[in-house]
């Protein structure tokens, strides 16, 4: 299969303000729940570099929507930041089996 074959989507993009209260570009690459909880989460990686560098940085927010709103919060807490990233990880490794 070559890349023309592949359907791409649209990345849905993000803008979330910074403590100066400017707007950076973040690209969503990853929504999920994790198990046992009605929580729900996303990744982020940020736009406006060029360089597709495999050691960029990715975060993570739990979120809510309420209609068009998107609210997110910062995972501040060792044990549901170590479970995102344990969800996180066994995701990344099933779509990396998938390829």
């Amino acid at each position: 299969m070559t890349k023309d074959d592949m359907q791409f989507e649209e990345p849905e993009i993000i803008y979330i303000p910074d403590e100066d209260g400017n707007e950076e570009e973040f690209e969503v690459i990853m929504k999920f729940e994790v198990d046992g909880s009605d929580q729900k989460y996303m990744m982020v990686v940020p736009l406006g570099s060029e360089d597709e560098d495999e050691s960029e940085e990715v975060y993570a927010f739990r979120y809510e929507e309420e209609g068009d709103d998107l609210k997110l919060y910062t995972i501040d807490d060792e044990e549901e930041w170590n479970m995102v990233e344990e969800t996180f990880n066994t995701l990344l490794g099933e779509i990396e089996d998938e390829d």
